[in-house]
């Protein structure tokens, strides 16, 4: 894996923020979900065909991060100006969760530079008869059966594998933490600023991804990003929660790469 550290340069801010890369072709940017900023197997496994770019979302990693940045509308620009600054100016998206709803905002705002875009357990819409999980006041304990359909599963024991050095521990739990709260800043408490008014102008190809046992984010939003999106498919993966990229990652992977390889 290859790292680089850049500084994005907004309306606001010089901003520095750590970047994940790895890959060659056409370039993807991934939108990390609640846990912060990832590198996983299925981003090896995307980075097979793509230049994948993996920022850390403002707040996630430095909290002093979230004076500059007061809403989903200034996250936008970052990211807009993120990708102008790598001189980037088309490009696919993949976004999990909360990365997911900022992939979907990002696309509302910027159709023209989206190639394809993939909604992965998608935050950002609401109903009252099915409940998104306050993520943020559940304890850790009861949010990993939120996540995971089965949280003692191999894969999913492998991905939350703690660091085996106490001070790494320690800190890794810090940047978890601080993630939520960087997604409860913009967010919280209902993901629901109004993005089922703007999914219309998503014209692009779009896949969405979803766990069938997510119980974070039932299954029915699936249908609802599809059925408001023009050009959206549905892709649902058994034996998955909130994550089944996580949980399911050759079913998903495949899933994502034959959609990516459309023309």
């Amino acid at each position: 894996m290859q790292y680089s550290e850049l500084v994005v340069k907004n309306y606001r801010k010089e901003a520095p923020n750590r970047v994940l890369r790895k890959g060659s072709g056409k370039p993807l940017l991934y939108l990390h979900g609640l846990y912060g900023q990832e590198w996983s197997g299925f981003l090896d496994d995307l980075a097979e065909t793509h230049d994948v770019i993996a920022p850390e979302t403002p707040g996630s990693g430095n909290p002093d991060d979230l004076a500059a940045y007061d809403n989903i509308w200034d996250l936008l620009l970052f990211y807009d100006d993120f990708m102008r600054g790598l001189g980037i100016e088309h490009y696919d998206v993949v976004g999990h969760s909360f990365g997911g709803m900022v992939a979907a905002e990002l696309a509302a705002a910027f159709p023209e530079r989206i190639g394809h875009l993939v909604l992965i357990d998608a935050l950002g819409l609401w109903r009252d008869d099915e409940p998104v999980c306050d993520w943020v006041a559940t304890e850790p304990g009861a949010l990993a059966a939120m996540l995971y359909a089965n949280p003692a599963s191999p894969a999913v024991s492998e991905y939350n594998k703690p660091p085996a050095d106490p001070v790494e521990k320690m800190m890794a739990g810090l940047r978890k933490g601080q993630a939520i709260a960087s997604a409860g800043h913009f967010i919280w408490p209902i993901p629901d600023r109004g993005l089922s008014r703007r999914l219309y102008r998503l014209t692009m190809p779009t896949l969405v991804v979803w766990g069938k046992q997510d119980r974070l984010a039932p299954p029915v939003y699936a249908n609802m990003f599809a059925e408001a999106i023009p050009n959206a498919r549905i892709v649902l993966i058994d034996e998955a929660g909130h994550s089944p990229h996580i949980e399911a990652r050759e079913a998903t992977a495949g899933a994502v790469s034959a959609f990516l390889a459309i023309p």
